[in-house]
């Protein structure tokens, strides 16, 4: 044999690389149904145990509420009939706890939930306020007057930088804020009557009892 011919693998070592390969080929095709079984067991757990999956926990549940201040909304009117205050979060006068709803006119379940604030904001147990998140002024003005203002102040966050402290993953969020500034209570995505019901009003007798300290938030 001449040093320019190319010595080719014998049959045994050809045979041993071929089968090394398979298990690789093998386990590439199995990868996506074990993806799909690990995805379908996540929605069978959340079936199953009645868990919501808008239940975030979040990480401030039980820290400080950042101390928010904003501008206010412009040409919208408030509770008294004058302008709307701006959003003040850096102290709680009246001693009362308050739920901090993150809302825009361009999000479909804000719209949704709305009536629901509406009813909300009858509950004199709890101070109703808004952050206006990433909106043109005018259209937050006009959803405000085709669907009702339940608030009783509103920050305008047109950069969405304020949100950012709040951990917020996306609109609508609240936040329920004792009156000592800890956030007792988040629900992430729009109220239903079921998370009210279960979630925010037991969180307010919890507040209102003096028994928040250490309760588990319910989202």
């Amino acid at each position: 044999m001449t040093d320019d011919q190319t010595t080719l693998p014998s049959a045994p070592a050809a045979e041993t690389v071929t089968k090394a390969a398979k298990p690789r080929r093998n386990w590439l095709v199995a990868l996506p149904l074990v993806l799909f079984g690990g995805l379908a067991a996540i929605f069978l757990y959340q079936l199953v145990s009645g868990h919501d999956p808008q239940q975030i926990p979040s990480v401030l549940i039980g820290k400080t509420a950042p101390q928010t201040v904003l501008p206010a909304l412009d040409g919208v009117s408030g509770p008294d009939g004058g302008p709307m205050p701006a959003l003040d979060l850096t102290g709680f006068g009246d001693g009362r706890p308050v739920l901090v709803n993150v809302f825009a006119s361009w999000c479909g379940p804000c719209r949704d939930e709305h009536p629901l604030l509406m009813d909300l904001a009858r509950d004199e147990r709890f101070k109703l306020v808004a952050i206006n998140y990433k909106d043109k002024p005018e259209n937050a003005r006009k959803f405000l007057e085709s669907l009702g203002n339940p608030y009783a102040a509103i920050g305008v966050d047109q950069k969405g930088s304020a949100t950012i402290d709040w951990g917020v993953y996306g609109v609508p969020e609240s936040f329920l804020v004792a009156p000592d500034g800890e956030i007792v209570f988040k629900q992430t995505g729009p109220f239903t009557p079921e998370a009210v019901r279960t979630g925010l009003l037991p969180a307010v007798e919890r507040v209102l009892n003096g028994s928040s300290k250490g309760a588990a938030p319910t989202s």
